[in-house]
C-alpha cells in the first residue's frame, strides 16, 4: 500500500519538476529573442539551468519526502513500543538462563540458532 503511495507521490512531483523545466524553457527562449547581445542570450541560459536544477533539486526533496513518509508509516510501530512479545515470556523480555520456573526449560543460546560467536561460516 506505501509503495504504491510512494509511487503516485514521485510520478507527481516529477510531473510538477517536468512542467516547472518546461516552463524555464520557454522563459529562455523568449528571453533569447528579446535580448539584443550575447550577454543577454548568456544570462537567459544561465536562468533556465538554475530554474531546472532548483526544480530538479525540489523534486529530489519531495521524494525523500516520500520514502520518509513511507518508512514512518513502517516503523511506527516501532517508535511507539509496540511490537511482538518473544514466544515463552510474559514480560516482553527473554528470560536469562537459569531463572525459568521449575520444570521449565530455557535455551542456553538466542532463539534463532547463532551462537554467541555469531560465525557465519559454515566452516567454523
Amino acid at each position: 500500500m506505501h509503495s504504491a503511495k510512494e509511487k503516485i507521490s514521485n510520478m507527481a512531483s516529477a510531473a510538477k519538476a517536468h512542467v516547472d523545466i518546461s516552463k524555464a524553457k520557454v522563459d529562455e527562449k523568449v528571453e533569447k529573442a528579446t535580448a539584443r547581445s550575447k550577454e543577454g542570450k548568456h544570462v537567459a541560459e544561465e536562468q533556465r539551468k538554475a530554474k531546472e536544477a532548483e526544480a530538479k533539486m525540489r523534486l529530489h526533496e519531495e521524494k525523500a519526502e516520500h520514502a520518509a513518509e513511507k518508512f514512518q508509516g513502517k516503523h511506527s510501530h516501532l517508535l511507539h513500543g509496540h511490537h511482538q512479545p518473544v514466544v515463552g515470556t510474559h514480560d516482553h523480555h527473554q528470560p536469562v538462563a537459569g531463572t525459568a520456573a521449575p520444570g521449565t526449560t530455557v535455551p542456553t543460546n538466542p532463539l534463532g540458532g547463532h551462537t554467541t560467536g555469531h560465525h557465519h561460516n559454515k566452516y567454523v
